[in-house]
């Protein structure tokens, strides 16, 4: 028997049940779908995560004071030490991957303004940080050295907050908002940076500078955190020694005393943000791929009945001239044409899963390799599955299986 008369019996045998060959393959469908979704869900999650870091600067150092514990008595307290502005200006003067640098002085008050008022995060920065995190202006302006210098009651608005306080947020420049008692004016208007994470909505703040922040809101010296973009990505892991050993120069840590600050490095957040989205697309393949097993399982049962079925076909096989291979081959390729078909139309599930995902807002990235990987899975469980059935039929003898009621 060639192939193609192989492959057109065991096709006749196959459509001969059609739906008990659907349904001995629904265990690979799902399968094959379930693994190519859960991967793409994955992928689809890792770049999303990987592009909203970026949108905040691939170049990116950010640099917070280490919180402490010292005990009083029974009671354990934490501190920090927060940041000044002469630790900022050493960084800015001694710096030799410095691009941009900004202090950050970070707090939440309620912000009213002509058409409503919010609770909204108020962010004290300098002149530098659209460039340091990768946030411009494109309406009006940001503020300038001059506006830190008078301590300006001058602010920069996100669009979700300018939405907030005016219900149109393309007439918020110009405008007042009151943060406690004081009285800012509008200068300019945040791109929209959207979500971090699904969370923290990026566009919900208002910027202002960082001295009127420090003296006319809060009456502190205190700076939260310092961000710092670097020249270049392959300067980043030089940066940040080069960094380190300046502020503990400037905060007088002596040799062989721990830090009492960390740094942050954008590209090593996006690389642990990514490793822990592999980890888990990988455990989720797994468990997804459990199906196919039971599929296999399935479609075992199936041949086996099969097998128990056309036992009078398989003698007058062997009595006309068939050899046991052609037995073994027969079914064997019966199995897999049942993994494969049941392969193939899970993968076409998968794939409008993904597209009505895609439409309800939620990220999928399917993988060709894992398209191919499972298409190939697929066949490999209808050969290991499909073997013992394949091999039982072929060790009948012709006599006993003619004789077979």
């Amino acid at each position: 028997m060639n192939i193609l008369q192989l492959l057109q019996t065991c096709v006749r045998s196959i459509l001969r049940n059609r739906m008990r060959s659907l349904l001995t393959s629904l265990g690979v469908i799902i399968g094959v779908g379930s693994v190519i979704i859960m991967v793409a869900l994955g992928e689809g999650s890792q770049r999303e995560i990987e592009a909203r870091i970026t949108s905040m600067g691939t170049n990116l150092l950010q640099i917070y004071p280490r919180r402490q514990t010292s005990r009083s008595g029974q009671q354990v307290m934490m501190r920090s030490s927060a940041f000044t502005k002469k630790d900022i200006q050493k960084l800015r003067d001694e710096s030799s991957f410095a691009a941009a640098i900004s202090g950050i002085y970070q707090s939440s008050s309620n912000v009213i303004g002509s058409e409503g008022n919010a609770q909204i995060s108020i962010m004290g920065v300098e002149p530098d940080y659209p460039i340091a995190r990768n946030h411009y202006v494109n309406e009006g302006y940001f503020f300038e050295d001059e506006d830190m210098l008078f301590r300006r009651t001058v602010a920069v608005l996100g669009r979700t907050s300018a939405k907030n306080l005016f219900g149109d947020e393309d007439s918020a420049i110009g405008q007042q908002i009151r943060i406690g008692s004081v009285y800012f004016n509008v200068i300019g208007l945040l791109e929209v940076k959207g979500t971090s994470f699904g969370v923290q909505d990026q566009d919900d703040t208002v910027l202002v500078p960082l001295d009127t922040a420090l003296t006319r809101l809060s009456n502190t010296r205190n700076i939260n955190t310092i961000i710092m973009s670097v020249v270049s990505k392959e300067y980043m892991e030089a940066a940040q020694k080069e960094t380190e050993l300046i502020l503990r120069e400037s905060r007088g840590i002596q040799d062989g005393a721990a830090s009492d600050f960390d740094i942050m490095n954008q590209a090593d957040i996006i690389d642990m943000a990514s490793a822990t989205s592999r980890t888990l697309t990988t455990l989720l393949a797994a468990i997804a791929g459990v199906s196919l097993l039971v599929g296999g399982i399935g479609i075992m049962n199936i041949m086996l009945v099969s097998v128990t079925e056309r036992t009078r076909e398989i003698g007058i096989r062997m009595a006309v001239g068939g050899r046991k291979r052609d037995i073994l081959f027969q079914f064997l390729t019966e199995s897999i044409i049942l993994s494969l078909m049941g392969g193939i139309l899970g993968i076409g599930l998968a794939f409008v899963v993904c597209r009505f995902m895609a439409t309800m807002g939620i990220p999928t990235a399917i993988n060709p390799l894992i398209v191919a990987a499972s298409t190939i899975f697929a066949a490999l469980v209808g050969i290991v599955f499909g073997y013992y059935p394949a091999l039982k039929a072929a060790r009948l003898y012709p006599i006993d299986a003619l004789r077979y009621e």
